[in-house]
């Protein structure tokens, strides 16, 4: 500001600017204390009173249809807040988690994209998208690459849907019943296996042998088929 000529109002917003802080739209002062936000301007909060009671508002004070209302006078109105910007909300609700949202403020805890409408995944009070649920917490399926719901069939040291784990040759589902090998870090049916060149089934024969030996004890090989 050294060398300019401001006005009060001019001078006090350079002020704020430089201090990270709002100016009253009213008196034109800096606002020190936590401010109250109408219709996207800030105040301080003494300037106003609630429209209903009378009561000097505080930072804390809820806009509903163009007024201003105290936070007790308004939480009986039966207006829902948003547990993201705890501002009323008049338009679509989104119910989750035990709070009520705006729909563009209910969002991954992790990449913070709204929801829209699409399905959420919840773990300990916070929501997540399949994406990133997948990532953090969720058994994903081998073959769909969705988190699994239901139960968990693990083999060859990876997970899948019940519904996923069948033979990667002919489709036909399988069970931990089933007798299987693994070709391509997949199940193949031993009615598929048997069709395989006689070179490959032993090459595939031997690699299951030493990875037996080596790392997986109980995982399938050759020796189920």
């Amino acid at each position: 500001m050294t060398g300019r000529h401001l006005c009060r109002p001019c001078h006090n917003r350079e002020k704020a600017k430089g201090l990270g802080k709002y100016v009253c739209q009213r008196c034109h002062l800096v606002i020190d204390e936590q401010p109250l936000m109408f219709k996207n301007d800030a105040y301080h909060p003494d300037h106003f009173s609630c429209t209903h009671c009378g009561k000097e508002l505080t930072a804390e004070a809820r806009e509903l249809k163009g007024e201003l209302y105290c936070l007790p006078c308004h939480d009986k109105m039966g207006v829902p807040i948003c547990g993201a910007c705890r501002r009323p909300i008049e338009g679509r609700v989104v119910n989750a988690l035990g709070k009520q949202w705006h729909v563009e403020h209910f969002v991954c805890a992790k990449c913070e994209k709204p929801f829209l409408g699409h399905r959420h995944y919840e773990k300990k009070g916070l929501a997540y998208c399949e994406t990133h649920y997948n990532q953090l917490f969720g058994d994903v399926c081998y073959n769909c690459s969705h988190v699994i719901e239901g139960d968990v069939v693990s083999a060859l040291n990876k997970a899948w849907c019940v519904n996923c784990f069948s033979c990667s040759t002919c489709n036909s589902k399988l069970t931990l019943k089933n007798k299987f090998v693994e070709f391509d870090m997949k199940p193949v049916c031993k009615r598929c296996y048997e069709k395989f060149p006689l070179e490959l089934k032993k090459r595939l024969k031997k690699l299951s042998e030493l990875a037996a030996r080596k790392a997986h004890p109980k995982s399938v090989g050759l020796n189920s088929a």
